[in-house]
């Protein structure tokens, strides 16, 4: 007889083993199935391969189609014999084709050094539009090479214009982002529009293949004012572009021909104040050539852009949106509660139907054809996403969804995993917060322990049924681990994620404060070993804690944000005066000063680690310069732990897996010190 193997607790190294899903796209037959498998390789660099698998053979059939190690973005070409994609390399990117029959893949453009990002076939088969972004002639390899060589430094950058830098995306100056057609026959490409300002815009060709329609912003203040963000008509053959009329101000992306080329859907929010996306993104359709837009999504109040965080998985700040073939409903994903869900609306507005349910994210990929299979990858709080094929049905009804992979069957098959739990407690206004725990593997729920909470970045994102790799180690070492999402957060409507506008450190910390009561009630919790960490928007929470509080034995603040005059003066956000937060950073600066972190740390005792990048573009470094500086000036024990500038504001997530790997490390050490033993 077969004896089962003990499983192990999962390790700060399972990391470099958990391989990753994403862009799952189904052929347009719905037979075959194109995703990108992520990996950690040899050299602490990330390994993307587009694998393909079988909708009917599943898993079994499941293999690695390139072998590239950098291929991304796969789309079928209309007839489904050939896979357009993006290949990376050394001098950035090009669009390269492969049949699906296999083969030597052929890179099929010869763009300058740069970047591509998105592209999409015409119909017909014989152009794709691709945007590029060319790099800048003084950063190029061969510049930076000759510098070198002969002992020149790098030269300055001059700025003009303040969309110059992007965090993960670095800094790329005044180039932009531009549309390109390309001969699918020859290669060449021509461009075909240059004129968003922040290029960052969507696109889609419509079905006669003769117009694209595109959400741009053209604003000289474009880089601050996102309301002011189009949707326009370009025509191929004369570069002409025309304003679809009777639009809102308002954000607007994700813009998608309806297949029979009569109307046009985008997500959208009506906006005149720089909320910076506390409204709702909502499904916008307008006629083609009239215009007039509707928010059919108007009192359901759900949020297309609302992403549940975790750091084993592709967090994606965007909406997803699809028609179905027919012209007559559009399909989304949609957080709600810490789940991601796919829905369906019809293109007149009405009920919103909800298709897949339960504890876990359905992050939506494709439509075949016929518009029968939906690809999608679907994640848990006990497993990393996996792709996953669903018949979409014609009326209201749950979707029968397939699991089409086994990419970390048999890593999992090894790790003993936590199962978190789900409650509610409640503010002090009243107000129902969302919160979950997470118990080492095994454990009794009477056992004092350490307890760490955590609080989420944004704020406008949310936790819950991702896998998160961090919070499994933790459990994994003994500890009980509280997440939950106060007011601020997605996914629980927009009067809740309002709560917090022009006033932070107000009812996210009633919320706060109602979690941590709530746990320190809980037999599980020890409450003279309770620890408070998050990053971003959690690293800011973390600060404004240990300045309100010293309940706590020790903190972590990652990416934080100190002083809200000078983040929002040094970040790559560009917050209107007095839209999303109150005044300005130069002469109305009280509000802004009155909800720092900074202001209140004249009153923290707590022992606190400050993790930063060097090379963050969100949050500056000198946030947590400042915080260490006031702490280490009052004796409060305090570690200060810099990433260097080949790491970004996401680290945590999508960095380096060595400096992954070293971050959690220190957190365990900052536990450990501080929390095993008891004050």
């Amino acid at each position: 007889m077969a004896t089962r193997r003990k499983k192990r607790s999962i390790e700060i190294d399972d990391l470099y083993r958990i391989a990753i899903t994403a862009h799952p796209r189904v052929s347009p037959d719905g037979k075959q199935l194109v995703f990108v498998h992520k990996t950690v390789g040899d050299k602490q660099d990330h390994v993307t391969n587009l694998w393909m698998v079988s909708t009917r053979a599943g898993a079994s059939s499941a293999k690695a189609f390139t072998s590239g190690g950098r291929d991304s973005r796969p789309e079928w070409s209309p007839d489904g014999s050939q896979l357009a994609f993006v290949r990376s390399g050394e001098h950035g990117g090009q669009v390269a084709l492969m049949s699906v029959d296999g083969g030597e893949a052929r890179t099929l453009t010869d763009f300058p050094e740069g970047d591509v990002g998105a592209l999409q076939w015409c119909p017909g088969g014989e152009r794709l539009l691709v945007t590029f972004r060319a790099r800048a002639e003084e950063w190029t390899s061969a510049a930076v090479t000759e510098r070198k060589s002969n002992g020149r430094n790098d030269p300055p950058r001059v700025i003009d214009d303040p969309s110059y830098r992007l965090d993960g995306d670095g800094y790329f100056n005044a180039q932009r982002f531009a549309l390109y057609e390309v001969s699918v026959d020859t290669g060449e490409h021509r461009l075909v529009y240059d004129k968003d300002r922040t290029g960052h815009f969507s696109f889609d060709v419509s079905p006669d293949g003769k117009r694209v329609a595109l959400t741009t912003n053209r604003h000289k203040h474009a880089f601050a004012k996102e309301w002011t963000t189009e949707v326009a008509l370009l025509d191929l053959a004369t570069r002409k572009l025309s304003v679809l009329p009777g639009q809102l101000p308002g954000a607007k992306m994700t813009v998608r021909w309806s297949p029979d080329g009569k109307r046009l859907a985008w997500a959208g929010l009506h906006d005149e104040d720089g909320t910076r996306g506390t409204c709702n993104y909502e499904v916008w359709v307008a006629d083609a050539r009239r215009g007039r837009a509707k928010n059919i999504m108007a009192g359901n109040d759900r949020c297309l852009v609302a992403p549940t965080l975790g750091d084993s998985a592709e967090v994606e700040f965007a909406a997803n949106l699809r028609w179905t073939p027919d012209s007559k409903r559009l399909v989304m994903q949609i957080g709600w509660q810490g789940a991601q869900q796919i829905h369906s609306i019809a293109a007149t507005g009405g009920e919103l139907r909800q298709h897949t349910s339960g504890k876990a994210c359905h992050y939506l990929g494709n439509l075949s054809d016929d518009g029968k299979q939906l690809s999608m990858v679907v994640e848990s709080a006990t497993r990393p996403g996996e792709v996953a094929i669903g018949n979409l049905p014609r009326a209201a009804g749950t979707l029968r969804a397939r699991t089409l992979t086994d990419v970390n069957g048999e890593l999992f098959a090894q790790l003993q995993v936590c199962t978190p739990t789900s409650k509610w407690v409640r503010s002090a206004d009243g107000s129902r917060v969302q919160v979950w725990t997470l118990l080492p593997p095994g454990s009794s729920s009477t056992t004092k322990r350490a307890t760490v909470v955590e609080v989420h970045g944004g704020p406008q994102a949310q936790y819950g049924y991702t896998f998160f790799h961090e919070f499994q180690v933790l459990a994994a070492q003994g500890y009980a681990v509280v997440y939950g999402n106060p007011r601020g957060s997605k996914g629980y409507g927009e009067v809740f994620c309002r709560g917090i506008h022009h006033a932070w450190g107000t009812k996210d910390w009633e919320d706060m404060q109602a979690i941590i009561a709530d746990m320190r009630e809980q037999s599980f919790c020890d409450t003279k070993r309770m620890g408070f960490t998050g990053g971003s928007f959690g690293g800011y929470m973390t600060l404004w804690a240990i300045g309100h509080t010293n309940e706590f034995a020790a903190a972590i603040a990652d990416r934080c944000v100190a002083n809200m005059v000078s983040m929002w003066g040094a970040s790559d956000i560009y917050i209107w005066p007095g839209s999303y937060l109150p005044g300005n950073t130069w002469n109305d600066t009280g509000a802004l000063w009155e909800m720092s972190p900074l202001k209140h740390l004249g009153n923290a005792r707590t022992p606190t680690l400050l993790i930063h990048s060097e090379g963050d573009l969100r949050c500056n470094v000198a946030e947590s310069e400042q915080a260490y500086s006031a702490l280490v000036m009052q004796g409060v024990p305090a570690r200060f732990v810099r990433y260097p500038r080949n790491t970004s504001h996401g680290m945590s997530r999508s960095g380096p897996p060595d400096m992954r790997a070293h971050r959690l490390a220190q957190n365990l050490e900052w536990w450990t010190r501080w929390l095993r033993k008891k004050r």
